[in-house]
This record gives C-alpha cells, sequence and structure tokens, in this order.
C-alpha cells in the first residue's frame, strides 16, 4: 500500500471515529499533496510524500516556538498534537550518529576534512541534505554539520 492510499484509508478510518485532529490533519496532507500534483502536473510518490510530510512537520515545529512566547498553550497543545499525526507517516528518521556517517561520507568525496571551520558549511550542507531528504530534520543535520566542522 502507498503512503497516500494509507493516507486516504486512514482518513476514511478517522471520519468513521470522529477522530477531528487526525481527520483535519491528514486532510491538510492530502491537500499539499494535491497542491503538488496540480502545479507539477505530475503523481507525487512516496518520496515526495516524504518530502511534504517533512514540510508539514517542520511548519508546525517553526510555530510552535512563536505559541510558546506568546503562552498560547492551547494553540501548543493542538499543533503537538499534530506533529504526532504526521510523525506516523514519516519514514524512519536517522541518528544523529547516521547523519555524521553520511557526513563523514560526503566530505571525503567533497575534500573537506573534519574541523576544518564554518567557511565549509554550504558546500557541505547542499550535498547531505540531498542524500537525507525526508529523513532527518534540517536542524539536526546543520548540528552535525557544525560538530564535523569543528
Amino acid at each position: 500500500m502507498s503512503l497516500k492510499e494509507k493516507l486516504n484509508a486512514d482518513f476514511k478510518e478517522a471520519m468513521k471515529a470522529k477522530d477531528k485532529v487526525r481527520k483535519d490533519t491528514i486532510n491538510f496532507v492530502r491537500a499539499a499533496i494535491k497542491q503538488v500534483e496540480v502545479d507539477t502536473r505530475e503523481e507525487v510518490d512516496d518520496q515526495g510524500i516524504a518530502a511534504i510530510l517533512a514540510k508539514q512537520v517542520k511548519m508546525r515545529k517553526d510555530a510552535l516556538a512563536d505559541f510558546e512566547t506568546a503562552g498560547r498553550t492551547d494553540m501548543l497543545q493542538a499543533y503537538q498534537a499534530e506533529i504526532d499525526v504526521l510523525m506516523e507517516y514519516m519514514p524512519q528518521q536517522l541518528t544523529d550518529e547516521e547523519i555524521m556517517n553520511i557526513v563523514k561520507e560526503t566530505a571525503a568525496g567533497l575534500g573537506i576534512e573534519e574541523g576544518s571551520g564554518k567557511k565549509s558549511m554550504g558546500k557541505l550542507m547542499g550535498p547531505v541534505m540531498g542524500k537525507v531528504k525526508g529523513l532527518a530534520d534540517g536542524n539536526d543535520v546543520k548540528n552535525v554539520v557544525m560538530k564535523f566542522l569543528g
């Protein structure tokens, strides 16, 4: 079963169970997928859906910080519930150790040495993000790359 089919089936289940948060969250994702399909005139595969899910999670995580500073605990809880639903559909995320291995491998291929400083950050981040797209959060990757570069 593809990720798209699973989302559709879970949407129907959420409607039957009257689970509003789950239904609404899945519906937002389905709408985002549909928008990408309309814009590109191509059907989105599981990898594309994973990227869309990652973007949705990132948007909500970014909003969490704003709600926290504004003291909006009601919105904090609502967005956290949405993030929890979205994470169920995300592929297994890479650990920091796995990200570090990818960073080291990519750096070796580019001729970037460990501890070479922030000047190599831009050269390294792009290729690494290409390899871990949908499998790791950008902030986690940034932290590991910073640690690698010293």
